[in-house]
């Protein structure tokens, strides 16, 4: 069976089962979708006047969080806007080498699922692959810009941008789920338990949402502008 064949096969077994464990989801009641589902709970804070959806399925070694600093700190700085007045949401989600889903869990998720490995990503503190995620919390000595055009930036992290700035970053569930079954293909046991222990080790503030192309979708209708990375 050649490559091609083999990748297919693949995804699809990713896109059903995926799928099948959205369909608890799709078994709502009507009454239940009009009030809304917990997942939606995140739209809830788009409450600024100034709001923007940034879509980066890829990590980019952190380049989309420092976009959306600068959007948030030019704002303020050029434009006078108060924090308030600004709302940001990131995405993570996709899987592979390049992806920005495990920006999403914990350092003990990084330690076990050698993610520094699945992404090319040496921690700058020890020239060896993370086992912790470089992009949460940094370091002191953390490869990341501490001077803008317009004055000194605070650390461009997850963290940082949730506590300071009140971005939202939200995790696609599907793609969770896929994740898990590449984990499993690279030997690291059932894909259903990788994807459970993974989206219960979710670092703080991480909002977990069915599939990022109805949140993308939903912020949109919210008035979010789409800024892809």
């Amino acid at each position: 069976m050649n490559s091609m064949n083999t990748r297919r096969k693949f995804l699809g077994k990713v896109i059903g089962a995926a799928t099948a464990a959205s369909l608890p989801l799709a078994k709502m009641s009507s009454a239940a979708a009009a009030e809304g589902s917990e997942h939606d709970a995140w739209l809830k804070g788009i409450t600024g006047k100034h709001k923007c959806f940034f879509d980066f399925p890829a990590h980019k070694k952190g380049a989309p969080l420092i976009h959306i600093l600068n959007y948030i700190a030019t704002y303020q700085a050029a434009y006078g806007a108060d924090i308030s007045d600004i709302s940001v949401v990131g995405s993570m989600y996709a899987i592979g080498p390049d992806s920005s889903i495990a920006m999403a869990f914990n350092d003990d998720m990084w330690a076990k699922y050698r993610f520094g490995e699945y992404l090319s990503l040496n921690d700058p503190q020890t020239g060896k692959a993370a086992v912790r995620n470089l992009f949460y919390k940094t370091m002191d000595g953390d490869e990341i810009p501490r001077v803008g055009p317009l004055g000194p930036f605070p650390p461009a992290s997850v963290s940082a941008l949730q506590k300071d700035m009140g971005v939202t970053f939200l995790l696609c569930n599907n793609a969770a789920v896929a994740l898990g079954m590449d984990l499993e293909r690279l030997g690291f046991g059932p894909a259903a338990e990788n994807t459970a222990e993974l989206l219960a080790n979710l670092q703080p503030g991480i909002h977990v949402v069915p599939a990022m192309v109805i949140a993308i979708e939903q912020a949109q209708g919210a008035g979010m502008a789409y800024n892809k990375q």
